[in-house]
């Protein structure tokens, strides 16, 4: 049945290329064709309130709209649904004034009753989201008030400093009334009603998706410079697993937008930019790839002067240049540059083999004649578990590390069996990531209270650092002002790096080759794209 649903698909996929093909004027003039890598076939969803994947919540964010935005350059949460609102002192309400020209898709009134039902009702995300979402997008959310038509007092039970940014997501989007008498897998399969510029006309998982205009729309918000209805007519999106098809694709004109997850080689790069086209890139806000070491049970890790040591054994800058090009950033922290409160630490973080070697001597890891480390007759060997495969940077890593006399096993895995081995704690390294413009995102990490994997989090950290880090934590939740945050989580970022609990490889960029007839692609804060402000033209 699965070679028959891929056979369906590919041929799905070949009809609806032939159908755009760039002869077919009156099929392309007015249409954006986006190519993204493969789709997710273990988490899908394009439900709000359940998606995971970064492809699908671009989709969203030109579907489904959210009471507020956020500014991309400052990080500051601006008007949207919501025109005003007000915080209570003690940080325990939200007041949110509504827009009263706003209708959703279906024609539905978009008001004060709409956002209750989004967030009260039974199969609303306060109830249905998941708690890898749920633990600090929601965290401390009580209920919701009605105090007239076009207002709405979101109450939480404690305070929840991230809460107001979190209503700018695209994970406490609203929808329709009617999208919620569905259940959550049929919002999962695309039946989602939103107030954005296009609908959701279909979503096929693993093939693709298509949007189309809405006429009537004219409550853009204040990071679109279009106020009104999208200039595209349509947006046919693909998933291709396939790089080369990708690329072929988009080199014979066939793909507008060639968005693939992981940032493109100097290479292609070079090739793209000598047709025409031009290279859209962000750093996706939230943590850095980062390694996460286990630190228990006797692990090598479990001594600080090996972790310190092969802190300072990887090269972040031969890292960059080497695996994408010369002009890719160096990671300089826990978090990516584009998080709110990212605190720069390159120092902590630079190139130093000759002061490894003196922390892996004073350790009693002396150099053996094979080169490598040993101590009471065993090797210095690191297991680095990873999904789906090992990557170029993986093996760069690999041989620094070989360099200053560390065996770095890489453990190719499953997803199962990588969730697995975070669960059991079979492993020395692993890295995992979540994308939110909100340093509070790492708790899903790194804070065993909120974590995907309450071990890996656990695990990370000897006790005492443990202890102070979930302090940490409360502080950036429970802070009322943009100071107690950032020394919240700047003294975080200190305590990560000085107690080596992460190991940042790379800033976490993401890319897009946009073809010559694309005008005005501009990123939104998560990193994503606003559609409705795309031109497609001639060249």
């Amino acid at each position: 049945m699965a070679a028959l649903h891929r056979l369906f698909a590919l041929g799905a996929l070949t009809l609806s290329l032939t159908a755009c093909s760039p002869g077919d004027d009156s099929a392309t003039r007015n249409t954006l064709n986006i190519a993204f890598w493969g789709d997710n076939t273990t988490l899908v969803s394009v439900d709000p309130f359940q998606v995971y994947w970064l492809e699908h919540r671009v989709l969203l964010r030109n579907v489904a709209e959210s009471l507020t935005d956020q500014d991309p350059q400052s990080g500051r949460i601006i008007p949207w649904l919501a025109r005003s609102w007000e915080v209570s002192d003690d940080a325990l309400s939200y007041t949110f004034h509504l827009r009263q020209d706003v209708t959703f898709s279906n024609g539905e009134r978009f008001d004060a009753h709409a956002v209750k039902t989004a967030f009260d009702s039974d199969k609303a995300f306060a109830r249905e989201l998941p708690a890898t979402f749920g633990a600090t997008y929601l965290a401390g959310y009580d209920h919701s008030e009605v105090l007239d038509d076009f207002t709405v007092k979101l109450v939480l039970s404690r305070p929840n400093a991230g809460f107001l940014q979190a209503t700018s997501t695209t994970n406490l989007a609203v929808l329709a009334p009617a999208s919620y008498r569905l259940s959550a897998q049929q919002r999962s399969q695309g039946q989602i009603i939103g107030t954005g510029p296009f609908t959701l006309e279909h979503y096929t998982p693993e093939v693709g998706a298509r949007l189309v205009k809405r006429a009537d729309y004219a409550w853009a918000s204040a990071n679109v410079r279009n106020r009104g209805a999208a200039h595209l007519d349509a947006v046919e999106v693909r998933y291709i697993p396939e790089e080369s098809v990708r690329n072929g694709l988009f080199l014979q004109g066939k793909v507008d937008i060639l968005w693939p997850r992981q940032p493109f080689s100097e290479v292609d790069q070079q090739l793209f930019q000598s047709k025409g086209a031009s290279i859209q890139s962000r750093s996706l806000p939230g943590p850095a790839l980062n390694l996460y070491p286990n630190t228990r049970n006797d692990r090598l890790l479990a001594d600080r002067q090996v972790r310190l040591a092969l802190q300072k054994a990887i090269d972040r800058t031969s890292y960059a240049h080497t695996v994408y090009n010369k002009q890719f950033p160096v990671v300089s922290g826990v978090y990516d540059t584009t998080t709110p409160f990212f605190k720069p630490q390159a120092d902590k973080l630079a190139y130093d083999p000759q002061a490894a070697g003196r922390l892996l001597d004073a350790a009693g890891w002396h150099q053996g004649e094979d080169g490598y480390r040993h101590k009471d007759g065993k090797r210095l060997t690191l297991r680095y578990n990873l999904t789906p495969a090992e990557s170029a940077g993986d093996v760069l890593v690999q041989d620094q590390l070989r360099k200053v006399g560390i065996d770095l096993k890489l453990n190719v895995l499953t997803r199962a069996e990588w969730v697995a081995g975070n669960a059991s704690g079979n492993y020395d390294l692993t890295s995992t990531y979540m994308t939110r413009a909100d340093p509070i995102i790492l708790q899903t990490i790194l804070d065993p209270r909120a974590a995907n994997s309450a071990t890996m989090a656990t695990n990370a950290y000897e006790p005492a650092t443990l202890e102070q880090a979930q302090a940490l934590f409360d502080q950036g939740l429970r802070a009322t002002t943009d100071a107690q945050r950032a020394q919240a989580y700047g003294q975080l970022q200190d305590l990560l790096l000085d107690q080596a609990a992460a190991f940042p490889l790379y800033e976490r960029v993401w890319q897009a080759a946009t073809a010559p007839r694309v005008k005005d692609f501009r990123w939104t804060a998560e990193g994503f794209a606003l559609l409705s402000d795309i031109q497609v033209g001639q060249p």
